[in-house]
């Protein structure tokens, strides 16, 4: 197996690929690191090839990493479900949460952040397919969660983010990925511009770079594939 300075360099020629064709800026597009199930040595390794944020899933698996990475200067991002019983933790260890999908969740991280941190960056989920084994906010949620955190203080509402069902093409790819940001555009406004675009993993990168993707969150390309594992916590 390649090591894992190789294969960031495959996914970031990949990104800037997209970039051009798709006519996007260069580095509009940032890329998240999946490290869930990922050892603190693997994500050490790509923090030195330059990989700064980091995406993980498991709360405690996150936490132990996270005590053995404290001398790096990484950006961590909460991408699993958020359950009620740990968002004081994920408020307290994280700078972007990328599941939000309820006004419970969304007032509890704005209760529990710390006011020596600064806010906390959220994007909300959007469930954009009917696969019940994933989360989301239904398109007729989203104004109230917006008009929510119009009234909070520690919590930032920045964009939006999906995890469609897989496609065996690419427009099929896409066809979500453009409803989200059919979504984004009737949502935003100039107070809550919703310009972070959370969309897009290893197998379906390029097609959501097309659609618009400010943050693609790839783990099996950059660290290989993962033995399947039970929620860790």
């Amino acid at each position: 197996m390649q090591p894992i300075i190789h294969r960031l360099q495959s996914v970031r020629e990949r990104i800037h690929i997209a970039e051009s064709k798709f006519h996007r800026a260069p580095g509009s597009v940032q890329l998240l690191a999946v490290s869930k199930t990922r050892d603190a040595g693997e994500i050490a390794e790509a923090f030195a090839a330059g990989q700064g944020l980091f995406g993980e899933s498991y709360l405690q698996e996150a936490l132990q990493k996270r005590q053995h990475l404290t001398h790096l200067d990484i950006e961590w991002h909460f991408i699993g479900r958020v359950q009620s019983n740990k968002t004081r933790s994920i408020a307290e260890n994280f700078d972007w949460v990328h599941s939000v999908d309820s006004a419970k969740q969304l007032q509890r991280l704005n209760d529990q952040r710390p006011p020596s941190l600064p806010p906390l960056k959220v994007c909300l989920q959007v469930k954009i397919d009917r696969e019940e084994t994933k989360g989301g906010a239904a398109l007729g949620e989203l104004s109230s969660l917006l008009e929510l955190d119009g009234r909070l203080h520690r919590v930032e509402v920045r964009g939006l983010m999906t995890l469609p069902a897989p496609s065996g093409t690419f427009e099929g790819q896409r066809l979500p990925f453009r409803r989200l940001v059919e979504i984004r555009d009737r949502l935003a406004t100039p107070k809550q511009p919703l310009s972070t675009l959370s969309m897009g993993m290893s197998d379906d990168l390029e097609a959501a770079i097309a659609e618009g993707a400010t943050i693609v969150r790839i783990g099996t390309a950059i660290f290989g594939p993962r033995n399947p594992v039970a929620d860790r916590g």
